[in-house]
């Protein structure tokens, strides 16, 4: 079957959101452009990362192209579009800048059984992993880290002995020899 190719470009909005509590928590990706939208699923670590990867680029875009990208508008606090519908799970996540449309390429690809399936950067061959490209300006990406960076971090507090999250329940501290510690 060949591949479905999700293609956005400058959407109304792509943001990370979560759908469940502390804890349980299922992470997601989602565009919408019009009556159009995407949802994929992701691990917590996988958000973090590509915020912190983006960030990255942006700084280093900055600096090469001699611009400032910076994000002016309000921040988008609304929960994910409903009903969410699952296209995918994430396997790899990709990641560019394309000089001449001034905009960053961000791609996830369903996870498959091996890497040497996902094909390069804004390629689009027949067969492959499904997959959801967003081409962004880069004020509306630095938008997108900042959601995401404060979704990552909605989370469960983490202990302060060991800095692994805490349950309501409490949970077995390995810094504490094993004693159940109480948030």
């Amino acid at each position: 079957m060949p591949r479905i190719v999700h293609t956005f470009d400058n959407p109304e909005r792509f943001v990370a959101g979560t759908v469940g509590v502390p804890g349980e928590r299922t992470f997601f990706l989602q565009a919408r452009s019009g009556a159009r939208t995407i949802s994929v699923s992701l691990e917590k670590q996988q958000v973090a990362l590509l915020a912190d990867r983006l960030v990255e680029l942006l700084d280093q875009v900055s600096r090469a192209e001699d611009i400032e990208i910076t994000y002016m508008g309000p921040a988008d606090l609304e929960p994910l579009d409903n009903p969410i519908q699952e296209e995918f799970r994430v396997g790899t996540l990709a990641l560019g800048w394309n000089t001449q449309s001034q905009q960053v390429i961000i791609e996830a690809h369903a996870a498959t059984d091996s890497f040497e399936d996902v094909a390069d950067l804004e390629e689009d061959s027949l067969d492959g992993p499904d997959l959801l490209r967003v081409r962004l300006v880069g004020s509306v990406a630095t938008a997108f880290c900042m959601r995401a960076n404060a979704v990552v971090a909605a989370g469960r507090p983490p202990c302060p002995l060991c800095t692994q999250p805490l349950d309501q329940q409490g949970h077995i501290c390995p810094r504490a020899n094993g004693y159940l510690r109480r948030g």
